[in-house]
């Protein structure tokens, strides 16, 4: 594998120091929304929006190593991120719910070549995929990522891609027998994904458990199990084993403590995982602040709470790997 030179200055743009993707995520649209409306108990704006993604960018960008954001409603806050990457989204808020199979689809107005006229040193995807559903509805998705990852590569930019699995049967994603489905789910997808013909340059993913499932965690509070923690840290292993490229994984709308129980979880299976990119563990529950008490009151919490866990992630980072070691490099210097 070898990166051009245009990929390679995005993926540097959006590392700490060590090689080590420690980014924020902030592009929550339709979710954020709701979220808001239903803590003020009255409507949220689209200059909500804005405000809010602009106060966690300015706060946490200063121990982050890049920004995810939107371009529909994050380009004030991208003005605000202390010199650190950008990311931007380029799929539609709210798809999945829309469609049988959870078709993807893309922003209208927006493409690979005007996100990085918006200043995008990387473009992120958000894929809806399981290797369980029918193979009609993955053939248009997988072609779907043929498209884009073709793009990036005539524009020369990082393609980050993030799959969320579901149940194809349409069973519930939080039960235990979705958790025993979920390590084969991950790993299938980071095989598929990972081929060269998607050209995707870091694969964005869930770890391949589910934390409140693995026996003797905090997160499991003596509840039922699907796995034990040898076998948690050996699915770890397994969804490593399938793809030579870097990948990060995401924080999946659990709190700050059970996000950081599980990077040290896979820092203990020896997994060299490549950074994180993290949203809600680090701001989501400030959503409640900013929609009573205002955008003062919210900057406060940032600076405190938010900082902390921002914080405890980066802590818990030490586990992570350069992901310049996927190409063959002992050094980003090496790499030119």
């Amino acid at each position: 594998m070898k990166l051009t030179p245009g990929k390679l200055a995005g993926l540097k743009t959006v590392s700490n120091e060590r090689g080590v993707i420690a980014a924020a995520a902030m592009d929550q649209r339709g979710s954020l929304q709701k979220s808001l409306a239903k803590e003020r108990g009255a409507e949220a704006t689209g200059h909500d929006l804005e405000v809010f993604k602009t106060l966690v960018t300015d706060v946490l960008c200063k121990h982050a190593s890049a920004i995810l954001l939107d371009p529909e409603y994050g380009l004030p806050a991208s003005k605000h991120r202390h010199g650190k990457g950008l990311l931007l989204a380029y799929e539609k808020t709210g798809y999945d719910a829309q469609t049988a199979g959870r078709l993807p689809d893309l922003l209208d107005v927006w493409s690979v070549r005007r996100l990085k006229e918006a200043g995008a040193d990387c473009i992120k995807i958000l894929l809806y995929y399981t290797p369980f559903e029918k193979t009609a509805i993955n053939d248009l998705k997988q072609a779907w990522i043929e498209r884009i990852g073709d793009e990036c590569l005539a524009h020369d930019i990082p393609f980050f891609l993030e799959f969320v699995g579901y149940d194809a049967e349409g069973g519930n994603e939080k039960s235990v027998e979705y958790a025993r489905k979920k390590p084969s789910i991950v790993s299938g997808a980071m095989a598929e994904f990972g081929k060269a013909r998607y050209n995707v340059d870091v694969l964005k993913v869930e770890v391949p458990i589910v934390m409140e499932y693995v026996a003797g965690t905090k997160a499991n509070k003596g509840g039922e199990a699907a796995y034990t923690r040898a076998e948690a840290l050996q699915h770890f292993r397994d969804a490593e084993s399938v793809t030579h490229k870097p990948f990060i994984y995401l924080s999946a709308g659990v709190s700050n403590p059970v996000f950081i129980e599980t990077l040290e979880l896979a820092g203990e299976s020896g997994t060299k995982f490549n950074g994180v990119l993290c949203g809600r563990a680090t701001w989501k529950d400030g959503i409640a602040i900013y929609a009573k008490q205002g955008e003062q009151a919210f900057r406060d919490w940032l600076e405190s709470t938010g900082v902390e866990n921002i914080k405890n992630v980066n802590m818990a980072l030490e586990a992570a790997s350069p992901w310049f070691l996927k190409f063959g490099a002992k050094s980003l210097a090496e790499l030119g």
